[in-house]
């Protein structure tokens, strides 16, 4: 009996990867659980275990291929389902599920009964594509309905069809525009050129960033903050957080602002369900923090950030920030996040404005801080130009959830936060 093995579904929102390894040989037995594919998505490097116990009898992908889910990775010969092998009891079904109906002409849907075996990133997917799970043949196990099940019933024209059965012709004169970007000309033509493949968190990020900013109509709102009282806070700490194993940076305290603007204004936490019509408004601060490695941008998630010390976050920021940059964080330390913020001090960036982390709907970047002369007020027309320690911020909006009247006012919580550190600590809930 021959089983074919194809990538599965590896979380919300990932449909491809790279193949990193793979640890298993043609002829190689294996029992279920044995890692037999280690692949790279744009969230994290992923073991994949067997669902078999079996022989191995070909492999069709190799390091450096980028595969899609639903792609058949490899095949078992007289393989075992070591599920089914444990299934000689009983067990409880799931609900039932109604056959799909096909769709020809004008013919409405049948209507179905009972709920459809779904992960809750399969049933968000298919909200996205407008797909009826009822329709969708499943072919997970037990009858359960994948986001590859989805897309493969989006892309073979279903969904297209059921909606022109019930919309009216478009004149053609006022349909958009078609746009397609443009064969490229043949650049060897004037000189010597190089290919690089363009592939794993490059290529990930590529597509989301082109997908946040098709969606989100961004606006940005730019200030400084004075921040000499902060950096002489955290070069007196900076020694004793180190020896506890972290790293005081200047991340770690805007961490902390950023959930006290969160807790303030919270729509600025927050994703919009354009579906339902509705802002869903989380009640939990999960922050991004956009880490710089070998490989692109990552963003791994710092949870509850709000319930977190400034101890307990250097060194838990510490710890994921070099994690990340190894390939040792986990698929559920990439996801969740409510807010991100990136920043390019470090390297030396000023001013910049990044883009918003699809489905959030702000992002803070924050730049090096330089001294710089400040004038400053002293009353009755008497000002005094003086040294201070100066960072830019850049906060950048999804205009469709926030004005930029919400934006001066969260912006304004950060930087009263940032600038008194006993505020900042004060603020602390």
């Amino acid at each position: 009996m021959t089983r074919s093995f194809k990538l599965p579904d590896l979380g919300e929102g990932i449909h491809e990867g790279e193949v990193l390894a793979v640890p298993v040989d043609v002829g190689q037995e294996v029992k279920e659980g044995d890692v037999i594919l280690e692949v790279e998505t744009d969230k994290a490097a992923v073991e994949i275990p067997s669902p078999y116990t079996g022989s191995i009898q070909e492999i069709f992908v190799k390091p450096g291929d980028i595969v899609n889910v639903g792609d058949v990775m490899m095949t078992f010969s007289n393989g075992q389902d070591a599920k089914a092998v444990r299934e000689e009891r009983p067990i409880e079904k799931p609900a039932a599920q109604a056959k799909p109906v096909a769709v020809t002409g004008r013919a409405a849907p049948a209507p179905k009964e009972g709920p459809v075996p779904a992960s809750p990133a399969t049933r968000r997917l298919a909200r996205e594509y407008g797909v009826d799970l009822h329709l969708v043949t499943p072919t997970g196990p037990a009858g359960l309905v994948t986001a590859e099940d989805v897309r493969q019933f989006a892309e073979n024209g279903k969904v297209g069809k059921e909606v022109a059965a019930a919309s009216p012709a478009v004149p053609d004169e006022t349909r958009p525009l078609p746009i397609s970007e443009p064969p490229l000309p043949d650049f060897s033509k004037w000189g010597s050129v190089e290919r690089v493949p363009f592939r794993s968190i490059r290529r990930a990020t590529a597509k989301q960033m082109s997908l946040a900013w098709s969606l989100i109509p961004q606006v940005n709102s730019q200030d400084v903050v004075d921040i000499t009282k902060l950096e002489a806070f955290r070069q007196k700490h900076k020694t004793e957080i180190e020896s506890g194993g972290g790293k005081l940076t200047l991340t770690v305290f805007a961490l902390k602002a950023i959930a006290t603007a969160l807790k303030t204004y919270p729509n600025f936490n927050a994703t919009l369900d354009t579906a339902n019509a509705e802002i869903i408004i989380k009640q939990y601060y999960h922050i991004g923090v956009a880490v710089n490695t070998d490989r692109g941008l990552i963003v791994p998630v710092v949870r509850d950030v709000d319930r977190k010390s400034i101890k307990e976050l250097s060194v838990e920021l510490s710890d994921l920030v070099q994690r990340t940059r190894t390939r040792k964080t986990t698929l559920e330390e990439m996801q969740g996040g409510t807010f991100t913020i990136t920043n390019a001090g470090a390297m030396g960036g000023g001013f910049f404005a990044p883009i918003i982390k699809y489905p959030e709907v702000a992002i803070l970047g924050v730049g090096q801080a330089r001294m710089q002369p400040v004038v400053r007020d002293k009353g009755k027309g008497d000002f005094q130009i003086v040294p201070r320690l100066m960072m830019p911020i850049v906060l950048c909006i999804d205009h469709r959830v926030l004005d930029g009247a919400d934006a001066i006012k969260f912006l304004r919580v950060i930087i009263d936060a940032l600038e008194d550190p006993d505020e900042l600590l004060m603020s602390m809930v």
